[in-house]
């Protein structure tokens, strides 16, 4: 039987590749002779314990990391992130944070309740419709890090370059733009992901860290909440996600199969120029972010009323096209097109709201 798939639009839970999902489909019952599904396995089995090294390996792979850097595989998502980050890494207790959007503001709202936070930068004035200028900040000697959100998924903006840190390590939260284009993991002190939006199904955050930023000094801060104990474990100190790195491997296999990040990106610029190229061709659709920079993976949009916004969700609701309502918190519309997103679907959803232009028009 062939299900009838519509074209979702979602920032997450987001669309995942459908060759994937059909491979999880057919080992579903029986994962490779052992009789059982992984939701019913063992994370301690050395088939398990097999799944994840090749998730780890192949993330590796991909992403080209260095040997200095654990991967960890933690439940909680990005949101936990938030507090893990200041309570591990804060050892002067003062951090620096670049406000661009609403996952940055939730972090910074976060990492005050462990220390000191200097926002060193922020888009607030424009309703984050920008990345500030981060080419000099004023980053104290005695901050630890500076902290970026480098793709806010609400407000659709990402960086072109990297903040100048001086010195200080970066941390950035890749949730919405994770594995979307090539890294240079170096450049970071950590990285960290929830996989939900573009590499897996919700419940579980990718952190990538320097080895020398994980801390022995922390007994007093909740076991969970140690970067140490999940490193020590090998991601296992008690039972992991088993479903989400199962998944994420699979992507991780697939994104290697159709030629790595370098390819990717390719395919992310050509969809968001189908995108971008008619909000700024048209009269009636309008991009909410400054050109250079529009992130590849979200693309908010607005037209002239709130009510009209409403009825272009449900016109293209009705054409097959979900989840394009924009986030609750900023209104208008919104197409995630992350990776797994074919570049049929933006080109399908581009005609469809030509098509509602022409009939408003």
């Amino acid at each position: 039987m062939k299900y009838e798939r519509t074209y979702n639009f979602s920032a997450g839970p987001a669309t995942m590749p459908e060759a994937v999902l059909e491979e999880i489909r057919d080992e579903m019952m029986n994962y490779r002779g052992s009789g059982m599904c992984v939701m019913e396995m063992s994370h301690r089995s050395k088939m398990f314990q097999q799944i994840a090294d090749e998730a780890e390996q192949d993330l590796r792979d991909l992403m080209g990391i260095p040997d200095n850097y654990k991967v960890l595989f933690i439940q909680g998502g990005a949101t936990l992130q938030f507090s893990m980050i200041p309570m591990n890494l804060m050892k002067n207790g003062v951090a620096c944070y670049v406000e661009t959007g609403a996952w940055s503001k939730k972090a910074i709202a976060e990492a005050k309740k462990v220390g000191e936070v200097k926002v060193v930068a922020s888009s607030k004035d424009k309703n984050y419709s920008y990345i500030p200028d981060c080419s000099d900040l004023d980053i104290p000697d005695n901050a630890d890090y500076v902290y970026i959100c480098e793709n806010e998924t609400i407000h659709g903006l990402t960086y072109s370059k990297l903040p100048n840190t001086k010195g200080k390590i970066l941390v950035s939260d890749q949730s919405s733009m994770f594995l979307s284009r090539p890294c240079n993991v170096s450049d970071y002190g950590m990285i960290y992901a929830g996989v939900q939006k573009n590499v897996g199904p919700a419940g579980m955050v990718v952190a990538i860290i320097r080895e020398d930023l994980i801390r022995d000094d922390l007994e007093s801060l909740p076991v969970y909440m140690q970067y140490k104990a999940h490193a020590d474990a090998g991601s296992m100190y008690n039972t992991p996600n088993c479903w989400a790195i199962y998944v994420c491997g699979k992507v991780f296999k697939y994104l290697k199969s159709i030629g790595g990040l370098e390819a990717m990106a390719k395919l992310n610029e050509a969809k968001a120029k189908v995108m971008y190229d008619f909000l700024d061709s048209s009269k009636m659709f309008n991009g909410t972010v400054a050109p250079c920079d529009r992130s590849l993976m979200n693309v908010p949009f607005v037209t002239e009323s709130k009510e009209l916004d409403a009825e272009v969700v449900a016109y293209t609701k009705a054409a097959g096209f979900e989840n394009l309502k924009g986030h609750k918190s900023v209104g208008g519309l919104r197409a995630s097109i992350y990776n797994a997103m074919p570049i049929e679907g933006v080109e399908a959803l581009v005609e469809c709201l030509k098509k509602f232009e022409q009939e408003r028009g």
